[in-house]
């Protein structure tokens, strides 16, 4: 039992004797208090230097005992002298790894999740010539939304194939259905096979649309995990931007559609052979109890001096082989219910606020309004996406993902409320096409500041490690579904209620958002994981004084 309480103007830290200690720990049977000036507290993931040093592995309180703290390096404690008053002989430890090589690779599945979702839009009007099916609209529909279908199984499969098999393992068989789609759709010669192909490429995307966020959080240092976390975001506009481009050569050579589904394979090869020369994931090895290879991987991940200070912040979280991994039906149970209602809340919100439907019919609402180039308007979303999405990057880690939510759904129902009135007030008929412009432009940009890239990046945050790859898959398989539906209905509710109806109607889920964020979403920006896994699952947090908190570990 282990428990942090102010006293006077300090904070005591007391240990009994069922407190939970590490096996190098020395065993007291007396309750020895350590006395520390105040500083923060725990509360939400935020960490004080009193919880930094509450698990640290203590030696009897004597002469030469040496207190180990991950921030504090080693102190050395004197007979009759407070560790606060001693100072660290060893400062923590700069890394001297690089894991940017292994982000870069990891996002190589975002351009491909991109780049699929965005390469029929361009190609579906020649394929179905070549196919037989320029009449049909029925299996035109199925051509594009087999892949959304496919994407929805493949998130599903990816949580329980990522808590197996380990992420990069992983990765390398979600290689395997993205380049056999591609390939399928490049060569077909009827429709069949390539709603074959593009119900493979869909799993794929599924697949590595959890794993890719899941992956670069649990590599990426804390100090800049937010901006490397928003690079998932930014390669998938990238990789839409690339569909785009793909499909300049199509005016000109008809059957080009051809090439721009083969070229896919090329990425989804070098996915693989990246990730069969990349580590794993440090935390999955330490959950199935792989110590030595969760050392190896941090060695290669940040050097060498970061492996103690590392596997310390693992086996302080609790992270160990004491818990089997938790199923699907876990997921629902008290313990985990709110966190994982959270996530898939926020990617509820990110589809209903619209997005998939601004992108898909963007061309068809600017044509409307009397923009006539599709193909600007489409460069105008997708850039628009891309310089938002860069900001968040540069953003995430300063201004924190709280703020960038709330800021991301507020500029969207604005952008939204300026869309509406623009098809509905006739007095701004003449500026109808302008204002369309404008608006979807600031919607797009609006979403790539937060509502785009902070749902992602947050979920395998907030979850625990025990539940992690299966609830960020449960909230992408919510995105899929969402995402689904949307693109099936859309154009039948616009014909029946109108454009602007329906813009407004996005315009209040993004109003709800707000709301909901600002009283349930938790600011996770500047903490490891491990120190986010353990304020969320103290059973007591009591934060009724400033300065004051009851953590209980039982």
């Amino acid at each position: 039992m282990m428990r942090c309480a102010v006293k006077g103007g300090g904070v005591g830290v007391v240990v009994g004797g069922g407190q939970r200690r590490s096996s190098s720990a020395s065993g007291f049977g007396s309750r020895s208090v350590v006395r520390m000036p105040e500083d923060r507290g725990l509360c939400c993931g935020v960490r004080s230097r009193a919880a930094d040093l509450a698990g640290v592995e203590m030696g009897r309180p004597n002469a030469g005992a040496v207190f180990r703290s991950p921030r504090y390096g080693r102190v050395r404690a004197t007979a009759g002298v407070d560790p606060e008053d001693v100072l660290p002989d060893k400062v923590q430890a700069k890394s001297s790894g690089n894991v940017l090589p292994y982000v870069g690779v990891a996002c190589l599945g975002a351009i491909l999740f991109g780049y699929h979702l965005g390469v029929v839009n361009g190609a579906l009007e020649y394929l179905s010539k070549d196919l037989g099916i320029a009449e049909n609209a029925v299996l035109q529909g199925w051509v594009v939304s087999t892949t959304l279908a496919g994407a929805t199984v493949g998130s599903f499969t990816g949580g329980a194939l990522a808590d197996k098999l380990g992420r990069t393992r992983t990765f390398i068989l979600d290689a395997i259905p993205l380049a056999v789609g591609a390939f399928l759709s490049a060569t077909a010669q009827d429709v069949r096979t390539m709603i074959i192909g593009r119900l493979l490429a869909g799993v794929g995307i599924g697949i590595s649309s959890a794993l890719v966020p899941l992956y670069i959080s649990e590599i990426s240092p804390t100090e800049i995990r937010g901006a490397l976390g928003s690079v998932n975001q930014l390669f998938i506009c990238i990789g839409i931007l690339a569909a785009l481009v793909a499909g300049l050569p199509l005016a000109q050579n008809p059957a080009w559609w051809r090439t721009m589904f083969g070229i896919s394979v090329v990425p989804s090869i070098l996915l693989a052979l990246g990730m069969a020369v990349s580590p794993e994931s440090p935390r999955w090895l330490f959950q199935q109890g792989k110590l030595s290879q969760a050392e190896a991987a941090i060695k290669k991940l940040y050097g060498k001096e970061k492996v103690t200070e590392v596997m310390y912040d693992l086996k302080a979280s609790g992270q160990g082989s004491n818990e089997p991994d938790a199923s699907w039906f876990d997921l629902f149970s008290k313990r985990y219910l709110k966190v994982v209602s959270m996530g898939a809340a926020l990617f509820l919100f990110q589809q209903l606020a619209g997005i998939n439907a601004v992108v898909y019919y963007s061309t068809s609402v600017f044509r409307s309004a009397g923009i006539t180039s599709d193909v600007a308007a489409s460069a105008l979303v997708s850039a628009a996406n891309v310089f938002g999405t860069m900001i968040a990057s540069s953003l995430m880690d300063k201004q924190g993902r709280k703020s960038l939510l709330i800021t991301s759904f507020s500029g969207m129902a604005a952008s939204m409320l300026l869309l509406s009135l623009s098809f509905t007030w006739k007095a701004l008929a003449p500026y109808s096409g302008t204002l369309a412009v404008v608006g979807t432009v600031l919607y797009v940009l609006s979403f790539a500041l937060g509502a785009g890239p902070v749902p992602a990046l947050l979920l395998p945050e907030i979850f625990a490690s025990r539940i992690r790859a299966k609830a960020v898959a449960l909230s992408l398989g919510m995105h899929w579904i969402c995402n689904f539906f949307i693109g099936l209905y859309f154009l039948s509710v616009v014909n029946k209620f109108g454009i602007s109806t329906v813009y407004l109607g996005f315009a209040s889920v993004c109003a709800l958002a707000v709301l909901y964020i600002a009283g349930n979403v938790v600011e996770t920006k500047g903490r490891s994981l491990e120190e986010i896994e353990r304020a969320l699952s103290s059973p007591k947090v009591d934060a009724s004084r400033a300065g004051a908190f009851l953590v209980s570990d039982e």
